[in-house]
């Protein structure tokens, strides 16, 4: 039998859309109609899903530069009311609880550092039954929003991991520079939001392109 690799990251942290959920093209959507509404220049696919990962508020008002801080109240209700017609729909990639449920059963301490709200993200892991598959969790709206580190640091307290035991796993720039920022390594997923080419700067120890490839690198590497 095969001795199975030694483990090299005792926590590993997801980010949430883009990442474990195949949310990505409902999220920009939601963004380009909720600056219509609100009188903003509908926003290009790519200026909109550049902002995901960032917190609803600053993600908004990037994705909205014409827009006055005056209506930001409404475009996050404008944002949270598209979304919310929809989020039933929306479903994990592929592969995913048996991805977490073979990390779990390795020993890996599994958590999610997210750019949606708390409220949010509780709602999302209800409705896939995958709230007992994490150790812990962070939102933008609990902490600092990516890339800032906090969050990152909160976990890896919480969780008792220094940052040299950490893997960060995100869609978008704004995950690698917050793994930076915490001083963790991380790995890039190229199916979400943002163009693998601009991972590059940022170094990522892999860029997986689809789900049974980074669940392949994760048991053979992580």
């Amino acid at each position: 039998m095969t001795d199975m690799p030694a483990r090299r990251f005792d926590l590993i942290a997801f980010d949430w859309d883009g990442t474990l959920y195949d949310s990505t093209r409902l999220i920009v959507r939601c963004i380009q109609a909720a600056v219509v509404d609100v009188g903003g220049a509908k926003p290009s696919e790519n200026d909109a899903a550049w902002v995901i990962g960032l917190g609803l508020a600053e993600a908004l008002a990037r994705a909205a530069p014409d827009v006055p801080r005056e209506k930001y109240a409404e475009l996050g209700a404008r944002y949270r009311y598209h979304y919310l017609q929809h989020q039933d729909d929306l479903v994990l990639f592929d592969g995913v609880l048996p991805m977490l449920d073979a990390l779990r059963e390795r020993g890996h301490k599994l958590a999610v550092a997210t750019g949606k709200s708390r409220r949010g993200l509780n709602e999302a892991l209800a409705t896939v039954a995958l709230r007992d598959r994490f150790d812990a969790s962070r939102t933008a709206d609990e902490t600092f929003g990516k890339p800032h580190p906090r969050m990152l640091l909160e976990l890896m307290d919480e969780l008792d991991v220094p940052a040299d035991r950490t893997l960060m796993i995100g869609d978008t720039t704004h995950d690698l520079q917050l793994a930076i920022n915490a001083g963790c390594a991380s790995v890039g997923v190229s199916y979400g939001a943002h163009e693998p080419d601009s991972f590059d700067a940022l170094a990522p120890l892999h860029v997986a392109h689809s789900v049974s490839g980074l669940t392949e690198w994760l048991l053979a590497n992580a």
